[in-house]
Protein backbone atom coordinates (compact mmCIF):
# COMPACT_ATOMS: atom_id res chain seq x y z
CA UNK A 1 0.00 0.00 0.00
CA UNK A 2 1.40 3.26 -1.25
CA UNK A 3 -0.93 5.56 0.95
CA UNK A 4 0.33 7.40 3.98
CA UNK A 5 -2.20 5.96 6.78
CA UNK A 6 -2.62 7.36 10.58
CA UNK A 7 -4.27 5.12 13.23
CA UNK A 8 -6.35 7.59 15.82
CA UNK A 9 -6.10 5.18 18.43
CA UNK A 10 -3.11 2.93 18.97
CA UNK A 11 -5.24 -0.03 20.75
CA UNK A 12 -5.17 -3.63 19.82
CA UNK A 13 -7.12 -3.62 16.71
CA UNK A 14 -4.98 -0.67 15.07
CA UNK A 15 -1.88 -2.73 16.44
CA UNK A 16 -2.98 -6.30 14.62
CA UNK A 17 -3.40 -3.41 11.41
CA UNK A 18 -0.03 -1.99 11.16
CA UNK A 19 1.10 -5.20 11.85
CA UNK A 20 -0.30 -6.77 9.10
CA UNK A 21 0.59 -3.90 6.57
CA UNK A 22 4.11 -3.79 7.89
CA UNK A 23 3.96 -7.48 6.99
CA UNK A 24 2.22 -7.24 3.56
CA UNK A 25 5.18 -4.74 2.83
CA UNK A 26 4.04 -0.86 3.87
CA UNK A 27 6.78 0.99 5.02
CA UNK A 28 7.03 1.89 8.28
CA UNK A 29 7.20 5.59 7.62
CA UNK A 30 4.20 5.45 5.93
CA UNK A 31 2.67 5.20 8.84
CA UNK A 32 1.52 7.40 11.84
CA UNK A 33 -0.05 6.32 15.15
CA UNK A 34 -1.70 8.92 17.07
CA UNK A 35 -2.38 7.98 20.88
CA UNK A 36 -2.89 9.90 23.77
CA UNK A 37 -1.00 7.05 26.10
CA UNK A 38 2.61 8.28 25.67
CA UNK A 39 3.22 4.58 26.94
CA UNK A 40 1.30 2.88 24.05
CA UNK A 41 3.24 4.94 21.58
CA UNK A 42 6.09 3.72 22.81
CA UNK A 43 5.14 0.13 22.86
CA UNK A 44 3.97 0.67 18.62
CA UNK A 45 6.99 2.38 17.52
CA UNK A 46 9.61 0.10 19.58
CA UNK A 47 7.23 -3.46 17.95
CA UNK A 48 6.76 -1.75 14.27
CA UNK A 49 8.91 1.66 14.20
CA UNK A 50 6.00 3.74 12.89
CA UNK A 51 5.70 7.42 13.85
CA UNK A 52 3.51 7.72 16.49
CA UNK A 53 2.34 11.16 18.23
CA UNK A 54 0.18 12.45 20.70
CA UNK A 55 -1.66 14.95 18.19
CA UNK A 56 -4.41 14.20 15.96
CA UNK A 57 -3.90 17.10 13.76
CA UNK A 58 -0.29 15.87 13.11
CA UNK A 59 -1.21 12.48 12.31
CA UNK A 60 -3.88 13.39 9.40
CA UNK A 61 -2.06 16.24 8.25
CA UNK A 62 0.13 14.00 6.81
CA UNK A 63 -1.71 11.12 5.91
CA UNK A 64 -3.66 10.16 3.40
CA UNK A 65 -6.37 7.47 4.78
CA UNK A 66 -7.34 7.81 8.91
CA UNK A 67 -8.14 5.12 10.30
CA UNK A 68 -11.15 5.41 13.04
CA UNK A 69 -9.67 3.11 15.92
CA UNK A 70 -11.13 4.45 18.98
CA UNK A 71 -14.12 2.99 21.27
CA UNK A 72 -17.32 3.95 19.56
CA UNK A 73 -18.49 5.81 22.91
CA UNK A 74 -15.22 7.81 22.34
CA UNK A 75 -15.83 7.86 18.47
CA UNK A 76 -18.15 11.99 18.60
CA UNK A 77 -15.94 13.82 20.71
CA UNK A 78 -12.68 12.59 18.30
CA UNK A 79 -14.11 13.21 15.28
CA UNK A 80 -16.03 16.67 16.41
CA UNK A 81 -12.15 17.46 17.46
CA UNK A 82 -10.99 16.37 14.68
CA UNK A 83 -13.39 18.64 12.46
CA UNK A 84 -12.68 21.69 14.71
CA UNK A 85 -8.89 21.56 13.86
CA UNK A 86 -9.96 23.16 10.71
CA UNK A 87 -7.84 20.81 8.22
CA UNK A 88 -9.13 19.84 4.45
CA UNK A 89 -10.05 17.02 5.24
CA UNK A 90 -11.36 16.61 1.38
CA UNK A 91 -8.97 14.75 -0.17
CA UNK A 92 -8.81 12.02 2.35
CA UNK A 93 -10.29 8.90 3.22
CA UNK A 94 -11.79 8.32 6.94
CA UNK A 95 -11.88 3.95 7.12
CA UNK A 96 -14.00 3.70 10.66
CA UNK A 97 -13.99 0.31 12.65
CA UNK A 98 -16.13 0.98 15.28
CA UNK A 99 -19.39 -0.78 15.72
CA UNK A 100 -22.41 1.22 16.02
CA UNK A 101 -21.77 4.45 14.28
CA UNK A 102 -23.46 4.67 10.64
CA UNK A 103 -21.58 6.54 7.89
CA UNK A 104 -24.42 9.62 8.31
CA UNK A 105 -23.28 10.15 11.60
CA UNK A 106 -19.51 10.48 10.91
CA UNK A 107 -19.93 12.79 7.94
CA UNK A 108 -22.19 14.87 10.62
CA UNK A 109 -19.19 15.10 12.95
CA UNK A 110 -16.42 15.15 10.08
CA UNK A 111 -18.32 17.05 7.18
CA UNK A 112 -20.39 16.22 4.25
CA UNK A 113 -17.74 16.45 1.97
CA UNK A 114 -15.26 13.62 3.75
CA UNK A 115 -15.30 10.41 2.04
CA UNK A 116 -16.21 7.75 4.93
CA UNK A 117 -16.14 3.19 4.85
CA UNK A 118 -17.41 1.49 7.58
CA UNK A 119 -15.97 -1.72 8.29
CA UNK A 120 -16.54 -4.52 11.15
CA UNK A 121 -13.29 -6.35 11.41
CA UNK A 122 -13.16 -9.22 14.47
CA UNK A 123 -10.81 -9.74 16.57
CA UNK A 124 -9.26 -12.75 14.74
CA UNK A 125 -7.69 -10.13 12.79
CA UNK A 126 -5.09 -10.11 16.29
CA UNK A 127 -3.63 -13.37 14.35
CA UNK A 128 -3.98 -12.27 10.95
CA UNK A 129 -7.03 -14.32 10.44
CA UNK A 130 -10.10 -11.60 10.55
CA UNK A 131 -13.07 -11.44 8.64
CA UNK A 132 -14.14 -7.62 7.73
CA UNK A 133 -17.40 -6.51 6.34
CA UNK A 134 -17.13 -2.52 4.52
CA UNK A 135 -19.72 -0.48 3.62
CA UNK A 136 -18.89 2.34 1.24
CA UNK A 137 -21.31 5.15 -0.29
CA UNK A 138 -21.85 6.45 -3.58
CA UNK A 139 -19.23 9.29 -2.83
CA UNK A 140 -16.10 7.39 -2.44
CA UNK A 141 -13.65 6.66 -5.22
CA UNK A 142 -12.60 3.19 -6.80
CA UNK A 143 -9.12 4.09 -5.49
CA UNK A 144 -10.10 4.86 -1.91
CA UNK A 145 -12.41 1.20 -1.91
CA UNK A 146 -9.13 -0.04 -3.05
CA UNK A 147 -7.08 0.89 -0.57
CA UNK A 148 -10.30 0.44 2.07
CA UNK A 149 -9.78 -3.33 1.10
CA UNK A 150 -6.23 -3.64 0.76
CA UNK A 151 -5.98 -2.40 4.43
CA UNK A 152 -8.63 -4.84 5.90
CA UNK A 153 -6.92 -7.50 3.81
CA UNK A 154 -3.36 -7.27 5.74
CA UNK A 155 -5.07 -8.86 8.71
CA UNK A 156 -8.02 -11.16 7.05
CA UNK A 157 -10.46 -11.53 4.66
CA UNK A 158 -13.34 -9.09 3.14
CA UNK A 159 -16.80 -8.91 2.21
CA UNK A 160 -18.29 -6.05 0.68
CA UNK A 161 -22.03 -4.92 1.36
CA UNK A 162 -23.82 -2.99 -0.69
CA UNK A 163 -26.31 -1.63 1.90
CA UNK A 164 -25.72 0.20 5.24
CA UNK A 165 -27.65 -2.41 7.23
CA UNK A 166 -26.12 -5.32 6.05
CA UNK A 167 -23.16 -4.28 7.94
CA UNK A 168 -25.78 -5.34 11.01
CA UNK A 169 -25.62 -8.63 9.02
CA UNK A 170 -21.79 -8.92 9.67
CA UNK A 171 -21.89 -8.36 13.29
CA UNK A 172 -24.13 -10.97 13.36
CA UNK A 173 -22.12 -13.94 11.32
CA UNK A 174 -18.58 -12.67 11.59
CA UNK A 175 -18.00 -9.46 13.83
CA UNK A 176 -19.71 -11.14 17.18
CA UNK A 177 -18.84 -15.26 15.78
CA UNK A 178 -15.59 -15.53 17.32
CA UNK A 179 -17.86 -15.16 21.08
CA UNK A 180 -20.10 -18.18 19.50
CA UNK A 181 -17.07 -20.46 18.88
CA UNK A 182 -15.55 -19.79 22.12
CA UNK A 183 -19.19 -20.16 24.36
CA UNK A 184 -19.48 -23.45 22.52
CA UNK A 185 -15.85 -24.57 23.01
CA UNK A 186 -16.06 -23.65 26.61
CA UNK A 187 -19.06 -25.75 27.00
CA UNK A 188 -17.04 -28.82 25.50
CA UNK A 189 -13.86 -27.78 27.70
CA UNK A 190 -15.87 -27.62 31.24
CA UNK A 191 -17.70 -30.78 30.11
CA UNK A 192 -14.55 -32.72 28.97
CA UNK A 193 -13.25 -31.73 32.32
CA UNK A 194 -16.47 -33.31 33.95
CA UNK A 195 -15.65 -36.49 32.29
CA UNK A 196 -12.46 -36.53 34.08
CA UNK A 197 -9.72 -34.81 31.71
CA UNK A 198 -7.56 -32.24 33.63
CA UNK A 199 -8.27 -28.20 32.28
CA UNK A 200 -5.19 -28.29 30.16
CA UNK A 201 -5.82 -31.75 28.46
CA UNK A 202 -9.60 -30.22 28.17
CA UNK A 203 -8.46 -27.24 26.03
CA UNK A 204 -6.10 -29.01 23.98
CA UNK A 205 -8.73 -31.72 22.90
CA UNK A 206 -11.48 -28.82 22.20
CA UNK A 207 -8.93 -26.60 20.90
CA UNK A 208 -7.02 -28.98 17.98
CA UNK A 209 -10.30 -30.00 17.48
CA UNK A 210 -11.84 -26.19 16.76
CA UNK A 211 -8.26 -25.71 14.44
CA UNK A 212 -8.59 -28.79 12.37
CA UNK A 213 -11.96 -28.69 11.72
CA UNK A 214 -11.80 -24.79 10.61
CA UNK A 215 -8.33 -25.89 8.51
CA UNK A 216 -10.26 -28.81 6.88
CA UNK A 217 -13.42 -26.74 5.79
CA UNK A 218 -10.69 -23.86 4.47
CA UNK A 219 -8.77 -26.70 2.54
CA UNK A 220 -12.33 -28.11 0.94
CA UNK A 221 -13.92 -24.87 -0.34
CA UNK A 222 -15.91 -27.40 -2.65
CA UNK A 223 -17.34 -29.24 -0.27
CA UNK A 224 -20.37 -27.14 1.62
CA UNK A 225 -20.49 -27.57 5.62
CA UNK A 226 -23.46 -30.22 5.44
CA UNK A 227 -21.26 -32.31 3.44
CA UNK A 228 -18.41 -31.87 5.45
CA UNK A 229 -20.37 -32.70 8.43
CA UNK A 230 -21.55 -35.97 7.05
CA UNK A 231 -18.38 -37.29 6.65
CA UNK A 232 -17.54 -37.69 9.90
CA UNK A 233 -20.87 -38.61 10.76
CA UNK A 234 -21.26 -42.74 10.65
CA UNK A 235 -25.01 -43.91 10.65
CA UNK A 236 -25.46 -45.41 14.38
CA UNK A 237 -22.08 -44.12 15.83
CA UNK A 238 -20.97 -41.79 17.90
CA UNK A 239 -21.20 -38.74 16.06
CA UNK A 240 -24.30 -39.21 14.47
CA UNK A 241 -26.08 -40.11 18.40
CA UNK A 242 -24.44 -35.78 19.36
CA UNK A 243 -26.05 -34.51 16.23
CA UNK A 244 -29.29 -36.22 17.01
CA UNK A 245 -28.99 -34.50 20.38
CA UNK A 246 -27.95 -31.04 18.53
CA UNK A 247 -30.88 -30.92 16.29
CA UNK A 248 -33.95 -32.24 18.49
CA UNK A 249 -32.72 -29.63 20.90
CA UNK A 250 -32.98 -26.96 18.81
CA UNK A 251 -29.31 -26.09 18.00
CA UNK A 252 -30.25 -24.24 14.95
CA UNK A 253 -32.99 -22.26 16.10
CA UNK A 254 -31.08 -20.99 19.06
CA UNK A 255 -28.07 -19.93 16.32
CA UNK A 256 -30.62 -18.18 14.41
CA UNK A 257 -32.11 -16.38 17.29
CA UNK A 258 -28.53 -15.64 18.59
CA UNK A 259 -27.54 -14.10 15.25
CA UNK A 260 -31.04 -11.91 14.79
CA UNK A 261 -30.68 -10.47 18.65
CA UNK A 262 -27.09 -9.05 17.33
CA UNK A 263 -28.56 -7.67 14.64
CA UNK A 264 -31.43 -5.76 15.94
CA UNK A 265 -28.43 -5.07 19.08
CA UNK A 266 -26.13 -3.41 16.19
CA UNK A 267 -29.33 -1.42 14.50
CA UNK A 268 -30.12 -0.15 18.40
CA UNK A 269 -26.34 0.86 18.96
CA UNK A 270 -26.63 3.25 15.77
CA UNK A 271 -29.07 5.40 17.79
CA UNK A 272 -26.78 5.32 20.92
CA UNK A 273 -23.93 6.71 19.35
Amino acid sequence: MTARIAFIGGGNMASSLIGGLIANGAKAGDITASDPNVEQQQKLQQQFSVNVTGDNGQAINQSDVIVLAVKPQLMAVVCQAIADLGINLSSKLFVSIAAGISVQRLKGLLGEQVAVVRTMPNTPALVGRGMTGLYAPSDVSAEQIAAAEQLMQAVGETCWVKQEDDINHIIAAAGSAPAYFFMFMEAMQQHAEQLGFSPEQARTLVQQSALGSAELVAANPDLDLATLRANVTSKGGTTAEAVRIFEEQGLRKVVANAMNAAVERGREMESLF
